[in-house]
Protein backbone atom coordinates (compact mmCIF):
# COMPACT_ATOMS: atom_id res chain seq x y z
CA UNK A 1 0.00 0.00 0.00
CA UNK A 2 2.64 2.54 0.79
CA UNK A 3 4.00 1.76 -2.47
CA UNK A 4 0.99 2.58 -4.04
CA UNK A 5 1.04 6.46 -2.42
CA UNK A 6 4.62 6.77 -3.19
CA UNK A 7 4.14 6.17 -6.70
CA UNK A 8 0.50 7.80 -6.50
CA UNK A 9 2.63 10.88 -4.72
CA UNK A 10 5.10 10.80 -7.61
CA UNK A 11 3.21 10.89 -10.85
CA UNK A 12 1.22 13.95 -9.43
CA UNK A 13 4.19 15.41 -8.76
CA UNK A 14 5.38 14.86 -12.57
CA UNK A 15 2.38 15.47 -13.61
CA UNK A 16 1.91 18.84 -11.54
CA UNK A 17 5.03 20.28 -13.24
CA UNK A 18 4.50 19.29 -16.76
CA UNK A 19 1.35 20.71 -16.82
CA UNK A 20 2.84 23.85 -15.37
CA UNK A 21 5.73 23.94 -18.02
CA UNK A 22 2.68 24.00 -20.97
CA UNK A 23 0.98 27.20 -18.90
CA UNK A 24 4.35 29.08 -19.11
CA UNK A 25 4.53 27.98 -22.87
CA UNK A 26 1.43 28.58 -23.84
CA UNK A 27 1.28 31.94 -22.20
CA UNK A 28 4.70 32.91 -23.38
CA UNK A 29 2.88 32.08 -27.33
CA UNK A 30 -0.25 34.54 -26.23
CA UNK A 31 1.72 37.74 -26.41
CA UNK A 32 3.53 39.80 -29.26
CA UNK A 33 5.65 42.29 -29.45
CA UNK A 34 5.21 45.17 -32.20
CA UNK A 35 7.61 45.46 -34.85
CA UNK A 36 8.86 48.96 -36.39
CA UNK A 37 7.61 48.03 -39.67
CA UNK A 38 3.79 47.22 -38.09
CA UNK A 39 1.09 49.27 -38.71
CA UNK A 40 -2.14 49.61 -36.36
CA UNK A 41 -5.57 49.85 -37.36
CA UNK A 42 -6.54 53.48 -36.20
CA UNK A 43 -3.30 54.72 -38.24
CA UNK A 44 -5.07 53.07 -41.43
CA UNK A 45 -8.90 53.53 -40.78
CA UNK A 46 -9.81 57.07 -42.16
CA UNK A 47 -6.19 57.02 -44.19
CA UNK A 48 -6.78 58.81 -47.88
CA UNK A 49 -6.29 56.47 -50.06
CA UNK A 50 -4.07 58.13 -53.39
CA UNK A 51 -2.86 57.14 -56.48
CA UNK A 52 0.38 57.42 -58.63
CA UNK A 53 -0.44 61.02 -60.03
CA UNK A 54 -1.47 61.92 -56.21
CA UNK A 55 -4.94 62.23 -57.02
CA UNK A 56 -6.92 61.08 -53.69
CA UNK A 57 -9.63 58.29 -54.76
CA UNK A 58 -10.69 56.77 -51.73
CA UNK A 59 -10.45 56.27 -48.09
CA UNK A 60 -10.05 53.29 -45.90
CA UNK A 61 -13.11 53.05 -43.85
CA UNK A 62 -12.58 49.30 -42.05
CA UNK A 63 -10.56 46.44 -42.62
CA UNK A 64 -11.44 42.85 -42.74
CA UNK A 65 -9.93 40.28 -40.90
CA UNK A 66 -10.40 36.03 -41.77
CA UNK A 67 -8.72 33.93 -39.24
CA UNK A 68 -6.54 36.76 -37.71
CA UNK A 69 -5.62 37.73 -40.76
CA UNK A 70 -6.07 40.88 -42.95
CA UNK A 71 -7.58 40.15 -46.28
CA UNK A 72 -9.41 43.36 -47.31
CA UNK A 73 -9.23 46.93 -47.09
CA UNK A 74 -12.97 48.73 -47.34
CA UNK A 75 -12.35 51.68 -48.98
CA UNK A 76 -15.06 54.44 -49.96
CA UNK A 77 -14.93 55.85 -53.40
CA UNK A 78 -17.15 59.18 -54.36
CA UNK A 79 -20.06 60.58 -53.05
CA UNK A 80 -19.45 63.97 -50.86
CA UNK A 81 -19.55 64.46 -46.52
CA UNK A 82 -20.52 60.59 -46.50
CA UNK A 83 -23.64 61.17 -49.22
CA UNK A 84 -23.39 59.15 -52.29
CA UNK A 85 -20.21 57.36 -51.29
CA UNK A 86 -19.56 53.56 -52.06
CA UNK A 87 -17.94 51.05 -50.27
CA UNK A 88 -15.78 48.45 -52.22
CA UNK A 89 -13.10 45.69 -50.93
CA UNK A 90 -9.50 45.69 -51.63
CA UNK A 91 -7.06 43.44 -51.55
CA UNK A 92 -4.08 44.35 -49.00
CA UNK A 93 -1.61 44.04 -51.51
CA UNK A 94 -2.87 46.48 -54.06
CA UNK A 95 -2.21 49.40 -51.46
CA UNK A 96 1.08 50.01 -50.66
CA UNK A 97 1.04 51.54 -47.05
CA UNK A 98 4.08 53.72 -45.84
CA UNK A 99 5.18 56.01 -43.43
CA UNK A 100 7.13 58.84 -43.90
CA UNK A 101 9.71 59.64 -41.17
CA UNK A 102 10.23 63.47 -41.93
CA UNK A 103 6.62 64.40 -42.30
CA UNK A 104 5.33 62.00 -39.56
CA UNK A 105 2.22 60.94 -41.70
CA UNK A 106 0.69 57.69 -43.15
CA UNK A 107 0.15 57.51 -46.52
CA UNK A 108 -1.34 55.02 -48.85
CA UNK A 109 -1.17 54.66 -52.32
CA UNK A 110 -3.02 51.93 -55.01
CA UNK A 111 -2.15 51.77 -58.79
CA UNK A 112 -5.82 52.70 -59.94
CA UNK A 113 -8.42 55.31 -60.73
CA UNK A 114 -11.74 56.86 -59.11
CA UNK A 115 -13.81 55.36 -61.70
CA UNK A 116 -11.71 51.86 -61.97
CA UNK A 117 -12.86 52.18 -57.85
CA UNK A 118 -16.42 53.41 -58.54
CA UNK A 119 -16.85 50.14 -61.37
CA UNK A 120 -15.41 47.87 -58.60
CA UNK A 121 -18.38 45.33 -56.90
CA UNK A 122 -20.07 47.16 -54.01
CA UNK A 123 -19.78 46.11 -50.89
CA UNK A 124 -22.51 46.66 -48.33
CA UNK A 125 -22.22 47.01 -44.55
CA UNK A 126 -25.72 44.60 -44.17
CA UNK A 127 -26.39 41.90 -42.27
CA UNK A 128 -23.62 40.49 -40.20
CA UNK A 129 -21.76 43.33 -41.24
CA UNK A 130 -23.85 46.06 -40.55
CA UNK A 131 -22.55 49.24 -38.48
Amino acid sequence: MRRILIALAATTMIAGAASAQTAVTTTQEVFVKAQPTDVLSNNLIGLNVTNEANDTIGEIKDLILSNGDLTGYIVSVGGFLGLGERYVIVRPSAVKVTYDENGKKWHAVMNASKDQLKAAPEFKYEGRWKR
